[in-house]
């Protein structure tokens, strides 16, 4: 006699082709943020798609935000499907917006093409496919004819690329996703089939401006060059700070390698005059440019700025007529789940049931919206898991195995069978 467990995993196999169609209706609504085209078609097509497998749907617009404009309204959607109790609540959340298509491709980047046992396009991988797991997860136990004992919530939410701040943030900000209300957080992020992740590292993008004195450019010497002195802070940071900085590395299991250690990258310089515009003879009396830096769990943002802010002050002493402001752009802590949470078991038992295996945990070179889930709603026990490989984000041809699909499908119905009461895997041995 069939066990409720294989009754859910036939279930999903037998709806493997719908999972397909549905995330291949996902890529073709090009959700390109920025600006945030198109949310409103999508959040309404996964919430169709949900209130059709027994969800009440809401809709929530992200009311207050400055992102959320007549012409590009952040929407969010979130169905709820109730058990025999209120409690445990697991809420599957992912995002839809995509960043850019960008040049490379070799095929229509929003067309959902499938060839080769593959999903194709932009968002495939990060991460429509695991919006997708997420929906056939809770469809297939509810087509298995299993009645949860628990609740489980399915979000799709905007904005998760340039921060999240008007999708998962504004959720937990106006109580919508809450420790009161919320036991488990899974997000089907594309960090490899076999492997749980745990947290990321965190963020501190700043903007360093250097200011100096206009002239006429046929007698700089009558002025400071700001583009000059922000010559200086990059080969400082290059030289200094560089090193220092790739010589730390962190105890969490961040992947890839060169991701355990804190890093820093610049992401855009302006100074001076426009070079594709008129010229005139200036000296720059402004400099800008935007960094964005890495730091790990170790380091705490304030250590993290110190460092920062004591390297331009060493500046200042050594060169004359040397001027900056910093201004703090965004900043995002490190998130870990806790060792033993039962998200954790309940995933590294259903890999093991499906995959025959489980990856272990890893934790995001970037961050992802459990920053969010942790700080603003107070949830501890959250972690990603889907559908996908982390290196194919944001790349041209980007894609996601069929089978990734499928299996990580498997892998969160079996985690919300455990998590929500309803039914207990065997423990890993």
């Amino acid at each position: 006699m069939a066990t409720s467990v294989d009754r859910v995993l036939a279930a999903v196999d037998a709806a493997a082709d719908e999972a397909v169609a549905f995330t291949r209706e996902l890529i073709r609504i090009p959700t390109v943020n920025p600006p945030g085209e198109l949310y409103p078609d999508c959040a309404r097509l996964i919430g169709r798609t949900l209130e059709a497998c027994g969800f009440d749907i809401e809709y929530h617009a992200a009311e207050g935000r400055p992102e959320h404009t007549r012409a590009h309204p952040r929407v969010n959607v979130v169905g709820t499907r109730r058990g025999a109790a209120h409690h445990p609540v697991v809420h599957l959340n992912g995002h839809f917006d995509v960043v850019p298509a960008g040049g490379g491709w070799t095929m229509d980047p929003f067309a959902g093409e499938v060839r080769d046992g593959r999903i194709w396009g932009r968002g495939s991988c990060d991460m429509k496919a695991g919006l997708a797991a997420a929906v056939f997860a809770a469809e297939a136990i509810r087509r298995a004819g299993i009645e949860l004992r628990g609740t489980v919530e399915i979000s799709g939410t905007v904005d998760e690329e340039s921060g999240g701040f008007a999708g998962v943030a504004w959720l937990a900000e106006h109580q919508r996703l809450s420790a009161a209300r919320t036991d488990y957080v899974i997000i089907p992020e594309p960090l490899y089939v076999d492997r749980i992740c745990i947290g990321h590292r965190g963020v501190y993008w700043f903007e360093v401006e250097t200011r100096g004195r206009i002239a006429h450019g046929s007698m700089p010497f009558h002025g400071v060059n700001a583009v000059d002195h922000m010559a200086i802070v990059l080969d400082r940071f290059r030289r200094e700070l560089q090193p220092r900085l790739a010589a730390r590395t962190t105890d969490v299991p961040v992947v890839p390698p060169g991701a355990r250690h804190a890093t820093l990258n610049i992401n855009g310089i302006s100074g001076g005059q426009p070079v594709d515009g008129i010229q005139t003879p200036c000296v720059a009396d402004r400099c800008r440019a935007v960094f964005d830096r890495r730091f790990l769990i170790e380091e705490g943002f304030a250590a993290t700025k110190e460092e920062i802010v004591a390297l331009l002050d060493a500046i200042s002493a050594d060169v004359p007529d040397f001027t900056y402001a910093v201004r703090d752009l965004m900043v995002v802590h490190p998130t870990r789940t806790p060792d033993g949470s039962p998200v954790i078991g309940a995933l590294d038992r259903a890999l093991h049931r499906v995959l025959g295996r489980s990856g272990g945990l890893v934790a995001s070179p970037g961050t992802y919206d459990q920053k969010h889930v942790a700080r603003i709603a107070g949830v501890p026990h959250c972690v990603a898991y889907g559908p996908g490989i982390l290196d194919l984000a944001h790349q041209p041809d980007e894609y996601c195995d069929i089978a990734d699909l499928v299996h990580a499908t498997k892998v969160i119905a079996l985690a919300l069978l455990e998590l929500t009461g309803t039914a207990a895997l065997a423990p890993v041995h």
